[in-house]
């Protein structure tokens, strides 16, 4: 990779919670003293690597470092073994050329360590690796409704709650949703880490392909229906860049088309990205 990127990941949901807080009961993450919804980039990348572990199966040179049931050490303890190098606790071999190949073939193998990087200095320790994609915090354009719905299940868990019951099996429970919610995510791409991990333009376009399809492989009742709806892309030039990522995420905007009819879906909002007199070295493309 030779050049700079950043980019806006635009995506919706409808009747769902797109990103519960265990810190408020599974409530629909948002910012108090705004209303704005939030969603982590951790949880946006965990939808990229599942989505790349299912199109690629999880074989290197794509397989995936952090994922459901993950062992970490035993993923590290692999490139000791490919390697044929003893692992001294928390602690890289002792030759510099040794430790460079331990960490170099956690990148090859790992699309997630070369994508995003990853801190592999645990009890068996495979070093430290700053990756080249960087993804922020998403936030909802409006403030969002956090919904609180009873719901109820016609079984019970144990006999002895049935009998507790007097054979009315009937639970209830809470279920949480955004009725609708558009949120804008803000991405970076940095080629000089990329040329450190391995990260190259066939990454790329599969990270740019996980972008546009990893909702649709991570469907679930508490989610709704989440929608990618654009990515907007900045390429410069150089690698260096040729303009400050804030300047260029402003020419992109929103307006309500009804502001006295709260927004349900994306044709309720028109989207404008400024493309005259750009900055020289960049072009704005929509990829979807």
């Amino acid at each position: 990779m030779k050049n700079r990127y950043d980019f806006v990941l635009l995506f919706d949901v409808t009747d769902g919670n797109p990103n519960g807080d265990p810190d408020a009961g599974n409530l629909p993450r948002v910012d108090p003293e705004t209303g704005h919804g939030l969603v982590t980039d951790v949880c946006l990348k965990r939808k990229v690597r599942n989505y790349v572990g299912v199109a690629k199966g999880e074989q290197p040179p794509f397989d995936i470092y952090v994922k459901e049931k993950a062992v970490l050490n035993n993923q590290n303890a692999r490139a000791y073994e490919a390697l044929k190098l003893k692992s001294e606790k928390k602690k890289l071999p002792k030759a510099a050329e040794d430790a460079a190949n331990v960490t170099g073939w956690m990148c090859q193998n790992f699309y997630d360590v070369r994508t995003f990087g990853a801190v592999m200095s645990t009890e068996v320790n495979c070093g430290q690796v700053r990756g080249p994609v960087q993804i922020a915090f998403a936030r909802s354009v409006d403030p969002i409704v956090s919904l609180e719905h009873a719901i109820t299940r016609c079984a019970v868990t144990t006999e002895k709650e049935a009998q507790d019951q007097g054979g009315d099996n009937r639970t209830m429970g809470r279920k949480f949703t955004v009725p609708y919610g558009l949120y804008r995510c803000h991405g970076f791409i940095n080629p000089f880490f990329a040329e450190k991990t391995g990260f190259d333009e066939g990454d790329l376009e599969l990270f740019w392909t996980a972008l546009a399809q990893m909702f649709d492989l991570d469907r679930s009742a508490a989610r709704g229906q989440m929608s990618p709806q654009a990515l907007i892309v900045f390429e410069h030039a150089s690698a260096l860049g040729n303009a400050p990522a804030h300047q260029l995420f402003e020419r992109i905007s929103f307006a309500r088309k009804a502001e006295d009819v709260p927004p349900r879906s994306f044709n309720d909002y028109a989207l404008s990205v400024n493309d005259t007199d750009l900055p020289e070295g960049i072009t704005v493309t929509r990829r979807f």
